[in-house]
């Protein structure tokens, strides 16, 4: 999950798709630190991922490794705890460990305030005239408490809804309207 992030940061969710699954076609059905290391810089900008993400999948390959990121215990540290080790890897920032937060541990209330379909999915549930501050979302979000999760994968999905055209009658024809004056 973290390196699908990574590949994710500042790139729409398609994009990060089709590199995510080049990638797993390189790498193996699952990443591991030894696996990305052997595919290594050059194998990674292979498949799509820009030299910058490289080396943080690399850092983020590296840390694991020599335990600095436990993530066979990091499961059981708070929410806060997690997002301070994470952040020490050159290449994750709080987004990164919000999403792994939200996807790969399921913790029910996270609310990623930087994330750009969050803040617009607030501005727009509540009809508001501008995308909100970071500190405006926490306010608005504030009544979903403990499931601000929950609340995040509806904005998102709403994002991704289509609209349906409004239904608008069709306008009177000139028979229409003569029938009309008689």
């Amino acid at each position: 999950m973290l390196v699908r992030s990574i590949v994710g940061q500042q790139i729409s969710a398609k994009a990060a798709t089709a590199i995510n699954l080049r990638l797993l076609t390189l790498a193996g059905p699952r990443y591991t630190p030894a696996g990305l290391v052997g595919v290594g810089e050059e194998g990674l900008r292979s498949v799509g991922v820009s030299r910058v993400k490289a080396s943080y999948i690399l850092n983020l390959a590296e840390a694991v490794a020599g335990g600095h990121v436990p993530l066979d215990r990091v499961g059981r540290w708070d929410d806060d705890a997690i997002i301070a080790r994470l952040t020490t890897v050159k290449g994750i920032g709080v987004w990164t460990a919000e999403m792994f937060l939200i996807f790969a541990l399921n913790r029910p209330d996270v609310l990623p305030v930087t994330d750009l379909g969050i803040k617009v999915g607030l501005r727009d549930w509540h009809r508001l005239a501008e995308i909100p501050s970071p500190q405006r979302c926490r306010e608005l979000a504030a009544p979903w408490q403990p499931f601000r999760t929950v609340a995040c994968w509806y904005l998102w999905r709403s994002r991704d809804a289509v609209t349906p055209a409004p239904v608008v009658a069709p306008a009177p024809t000139i028979a229409r309207r003569e029938r009309t004056k008689r």
